[in-house]
């Protein structure tokens, strides 16, 4: 905890953003970390609450009464090995976590929750600013290698925690460059890819090898055969993400303009990091139609608008939420509420309860959406008759979410069994926690859980390292 009094007496503070009309002019990162003062006093707001939920609340269960007491006491540096121990990566959770801690958080029952992430946002930050994130480089190596098929945040986590444990790793990515979502799908004003690339340069010094720019599995001319990397490595973590977009199976879909939301932002992301994409997909001078309300929506309508978009509408198959939760029914775990995100408040017109029933157009490219109000009907989303109208567009964003790992390729050839929801079958408790049905190999992140957080993504490839651990060695030192 921090000051025993310091929930009476201080207010939650917000971080600082620069405003919405000249940060739509670039795609720099906008919210600055807390002052140390300010981080002081909003440490000190860390009630005596006996349970820390937040605790619980946290995917990584980061020990957030510690470092905010710790912060509270101007101990920034002993703060941040705390921070690190329970999470590889808080510069990233820092800035892109919807924060599930605050909503635990035993403060917020009648007042603001402690400012746990921006906590967070401060005391990596002075990390960096100060020199105290260095590479940790194991002592003694195991002679045993381990390859990582991914290098999104659940693969990352891994390969360092792997690393350190004195371990061979490679990290396999198809991509020319690591991170995932966090590198292409995250748009830039949100997610600078400098924190990816100086967490890369200490992993590299920690001894972590990766190769960019090659599939593994597929027919692709320079995928790389994976009989070769069951025969090379002595065990494999399968950690791909669930790229599987959910597509929208309705009359025009074929139509020219109509994108799936990942094709957009990647495109954008690459061209902010000095990569030439030919015939990009542009929103400037477009009326944009968003279908999708969450983060991903999101990113498409903060992405657009610095595009220059003439219009973006964003449409929400359910319902319209509460501005605030029911906080006795809700808390502590996350409550359904009405959030408007940054990228809303530089501009966007949000539908909800709108469902697109077919996509017009003319000359083979999109004109406008016919969309029906819709009610829920024994819990099923069921159009109202005669509610029909039509939303001119230019540019239809897919934002639905994903629905499962991309099957053909690594999947299929290493054989490894699947859930119900097509993602790779693996326990995460058990003597075969994270083991997939193929011997020597695990998964984890959202190729084993499907669509999650990066939070969530961080916390299984830390659990997986330490299964993968135990099963080269006969048991295990690393932290689950």
């Amino acid at each position: 905890m921090g000051k025993p009094t310091g929930f009476l007496e201080f207010e939650r503070l917000t971080e600082a953003a620069e405003p919405a009309t000249s940060r739509v002019k670039h795609y720099h990162e906008f919210v600055s970390h807390l002052s140390p003062d300010e981080a002081k006093t909003q440490a000190a707001r860390c009630m005596d609450c006996g349970i820390p939920f937040c605790n619980n609340g946290c995917p990584v269960n980061n020990i957030i009464p510690d470092w905010n007491d710790l912060v509270y006491r101007g101990k920034a540096r002993e703060a941040l090995a705390v921070l690190h121990s329970t999470n590889n990566f808080p510069d990233f959770t820092g800035r892109i976590c919807p924060a599930p801690c605050e909503a635990a958080c035993t403060l917020n029952i009648n007042a603001g929750a402690v400012g746990i992430k921006s906590i967070e946002h401060f005391i990596v930050d002075q990390g960096w600013e100060n020199g105290w994130i260095v590479p940790q480089p194991a002592a003694v190596k195991t002679g045993k290698r381990v390859a990582i098929v991914g290098g999104g945040p659940a693969g990352l986590a891994a390969a360092q925690q792997l690393a350190r444990a004195g371990h061979a790793v490679v990290v396999f990515e198809k991509n020319e460059r690591v991170g995932g979502l966090l590198r292409f799908g995250i748009p830039d004003f949100k997610f600078d890819k400098s924190h990816i690339d100086r967490r890369v340069a200490q992993m590299e010094a920690e001894g972590v090898e990766f190769r960019t720019g090659r599939p593994v599995g597929g027919d692709a001319a320079n995928a790389i055969p994976v009989v070769d990397l069951v025969a090379e490595f002595d065990a494999i973590v399968l950690s791909g993400g669930a790229e599987k977009p959910r597509d929208l199976p309705v009359p025009g879909r074929e139509l020219g303009g109509v994108h799936f939301a990942m094709e957009f932002l990647a495109q954008q992301n690459r061209v902010v990091a000095g990569t030439a994409v030919p015939g990009q997909i542009l929103a400037t001078g477009k009326k944009v139609v968003v279908i999708g309300g969450g983060d991903t929506g999101s990113d498409c309508v903060g992405t657009s608008n610095r595009q220059g978009a003439a219009s973006v509408v964003q449409l929400e198959l359910m319902p319209q939420p509460p501005e605030s939760e029911n906080k006795p029914l809700t808390w502590p775990y996350w409550p359904l509420k009405m959030r408007t995100s940054s990228s809303h408040e530089e501009g966007c017109q949000r539908e909800f309860a709108v469902g697109t029933q077919e996509i017009l157009g003319k000359d083979g490219r999109v004109k406008a959406l016919r969309v029906a109000r819709i009610e829920m009907v024994g819990g099923v989303p069921t159009p109202v008759a005669g509610s029909e109208f039509e939303i001119e567009a230019d540019l239809v964003l897919l934002a639905m979410g994903f629905v499962s790992p991309v099957k053909n390729g690594l999947l299929e050839e290493l054989g490894v069994a699947l859930d119900a929801r097509g993602a790779v079958r693996a326990t995460t408790e058990g003597a075969d926690a994270y083991a997939t049905s193929v011997p020597k190999v695990f998964a984890a992140g959202d190729m084993r859980r499907g669509q999650s957080l990066v939070v969530w993504a961080i916390r299984e490839g830390r659990q997986c390292a330490r299964e993968v651990d135990a099963f080269l060695m006969g048991s295990s030192t690393l932290p689950r």
